[in-house]
This record gives structure tokens, sequence and C-alpha cells, in this order.
């Protein structure tokens, strides 16, 4: 990648964040992004081989929503 070519995973279009991108949005440590994820307290990573992403959209419709619990409550 040259400096000419945009970074595409810090990328303001992207549609896919890494944790960094996302823990900004969140004004978080990437650690606490990852510790809301694998409790399930935010919408689920996307898996890509070893990279991990959260699609863009339901990462900014959950903070719209206000940020609501993302795990299925049994009853």
């Amino acid at each position: 990648m040259t400096a000419a070519e945009p970074n595409t995973h810090t990328s303001p279009d992207a549609a896919l964040l890494d944790v960094r991108a996302v823990a900004r949005l969140l004004d978080c440590s990437p650690r606490h992004v990852y510790r809301l994820a694998d409790a399930g307290r935010m919408p689920l990573p996307c898996r890509i081989g070893a990279l991990v992403r959260w699609s863009k959209k339901s990462v900014l419709d959950w903070i719209d929503a206000g940020c609501p619990d993302q795990r299925k409550r049994a009853r």
C-alpha cells in the first residue's frame, strides 16, 4: 500500500471496522470493545480468517438505539 492509497479498515466509508475504529466510536479502549463483544453486550463481529471486523452499519445502529444489550434472554 502506498501513501496515496486509502487505508480501508480505518476509512470513514469502510463497511467493516476494525477494533480500533470501533473503540474510537465508543470512546473506549480496544480491549473494552472485545470485552463488550465477548459478553454479548454489543453486535457480534465478523471473523474473516484471523481478522475481526464489525459491520459499521450494525455498530452505528446499536449506538443510535442507546447501546442495548445484544444477548438473547431465555424466559
